[in-house]
Parts: C-alpha cells; structure tokens; sequence
C-alpha cells in the first residue's frame, strides 16, 4: 500500500504541474507577444501527462490520478473503502504539492494573469450546466479506463494509458473554454486550496464523482458481469 499511494501522489502530482504549467507558459507567451499554444497546447499537455504517468504507474497502483476513476473502482467493488480513501489522500496532496511548487517557481505576475490555476465558469454557463459537462467528460474517462484496463477482453490493453490521455485531451478542447475541464476532483482541489478560492468548487466534485460512479457501474454490469471483481 505504501508504494501504492506513493505512486498516486506522484502520479497526480506530474498531472497537476504540467497541465496548469501549460498555461501558465501560454499565459507568459502571450504576455510576451509570441505566439500561444492555446487550448490545443494545454489539451495536449494535460492528456500527454495523464497517458505517460499512467503508463508509468498503472502496474504498481492502477495509475487512477483521479478521485473520480477510484470512485469508480470503489463503487465496483475493486477497491475497500480504506484503499479509496487512502487513494483519494495521496491523489489530493499531490494536487496540493504540485501547486505550491508551481507558485514557488512561477513569477507572481505570470501565475496570477493565468488565474492561479483556479477552475472558472464561463459566462452565462450555470453550475448546472458545468456540473453535466464535468460529468458526461467524467463518464467517458472512466468508461475508457474500464474498457482498457479492467475488461481483460479489451482491444486496446498495450495502448491503455494513450487512450486514456487522448479521452483527457477531448474533453479539455470541448470542456476547457467553459469549466476550465478539471475532469479530476483534485485538478479542482490544489489550486482552490492554495488561493482559498471556493467559489463553485461543488461543481468539480459532483460532476466528475457522478460520472465516474455511473460509467464504471454501467460498465461493469453490462460488460463484465459475467466476470468476478479483480
């Protein structure tokens, strides 16, 4: 279990400081009047960084990174209630970790003109509206990982973590302009922590744990019921 949860803080904390570095270094290119890597960039940068520490941690831990994706593996009978707890405690530091150590290494002009990494509603878009959006993001992320690395029948276990990534990718280009794409309790978590920050915070637990619970239920009763819990 220690390795296992060293693994999940690791992993989510790669996760963390390379999607918010990302804007960050599109914030500062823009600030210097070079050209951005916009939204295509920061989709890239974040489901790259889901699919390599997948890759690097799913035979130790399961590589999950994501309270959603345990929920999952919780509600399916996977996971003990201690195990996802612990899961979702180191997924959450690693959140946290990776924030502070952003803030120590980005200036504070940068940082805060690239909103300190906080979740934001767009215009006009309901909490609603977001808490569905995360969701239905949520729903697919999690279905993917089901049909990857729980179903053993799966087409595309070798290639598991890329699709993962590129699901996460997907989901930031449609979701990113109006929830900011979190996907991820803890993508939501650090930076809210770091700068206090509450503000429509519920949408970025609901929406992601909702979906998470109904893809890996549908899943694993559609699916895999003729197969026993691993």
């Amino acid at each position: 279990m220690p390795q296992k949860l060293l693994a999940e803080f690791l992993g989510t904390f790669a996760l963390i400081f390379f999607s918010i570095g990302a804007i960050c270094a599109d914030q500062y290119l823009r600030t210097a009047g070079q050209p951005s890597i916009g939204i295509l960039g920061i989709a890239i940068a974040y489901g790259l960084t889901y699919a390599i520490m997948v890759s690097a941690v799913a035979h130790i831990s399961g590589g999950h990174l994501n309270p959603a994706v345990t929920v999952g593996f919780w509600v399916t009978r996977r996971l003990s209630t201690l195990q996802a707890l612990f899961y979702w405690i180191a997924q959450l530091l690693g959140a946290v970790a990776a924030t502070y150590v952003l803030i120590a290494i980005v200036p504070d002009t940068i940082w805060s003109s690239a909103g300190r990494g906080i979740m934001l509603l767009a215009p006009d878009f309901t909490r609603l509206h977001a808490m569905l959006l995360e969701s239905v993001m949520t729903f697919f992320l999690v279905f993917v990982v089901f049909a990857t690395f729980v179903d053993a029948r799966g087409a595309l276990n070798r290639t598991s973590a890329f699709a993962v990534g590129l699901t996460v990718a997907v989901g930031v280009l449609f979701g990113g302009p109006f929830t900011g794409a979190a996907i991820n309790p803890a993508r939501a978590f650090g930076p809210a922590l770091a700068a206090r920050y509450w503000a429509n915070h519920g949408v970025y637990w609901v929406g992601p744990l909702l979906g998470g619970v109904l893809a890996a239920v549908i899943y694993d009763r559609l699916f895999l019921a003729d197969q026993p819990p691993v």
